[in-house]
């Protein structure tokens, strides 16, 4: 039977809430307290907010194949940070969180051939607030 290449309409989010999921049950096994999930703001979302013990950690996940088009992780560009960046910021000022440290995962989901592979990427962009308009 060969499968259609084209994805019907809910697949995509299906799929990418399924990664979540799955991202957010590798982050509980690995002692995260999950605050908040698909947190909208500022036109952009975060996938995931964590508590990995005193650090506020602000989760993107990416799901897919590896393969010409390069790993999941990889389609965190620039663009996608900044936005990432904005929406945490839009959080910190609505949630106060005190002088919590906070960092930038990336969690990437391959799923191949009947088998799932997790990729947690720790601090894995960086981001200078000052003069950062785009």
């Amino acid at each position: 039977m060969v499968k259609n290449a084209q994805s019907r309409p809910g697949d995509k989010i299906r799929k990418g809430r399924m990664g979540e999921e799955t991202a957010a049950r590798h982050l509980e096994w690995k002692g995260h307290r999950i605050l908040e999930r698909n947190f909208r703001a500022d036109r952009g979302e975060i996938d995931l907010i964590t508590l990995d013990g005193e650090t506020l950690v602000f989760v993107e996940v990416k799901s897919g194949f590896t393969g010409a088009f390069g790993a999941p992780e990889d389609r965190v560009d620039l663009r996608k940070q900044r936005r990432i960046g904005r929406v945490a910021s839009a959080y910190l000022a609505s949630h106060d969180p005190g002088h919590r440290d906070c960092r930038f995962d990336v969690v990437s989901i391959v799923r191949e051939a009947g088998r799932t592979s997790i990729r947690h990427i720790i601090d894995a962009f960086w981001l200078e607030t000052q003069g950062d308009q785009t």
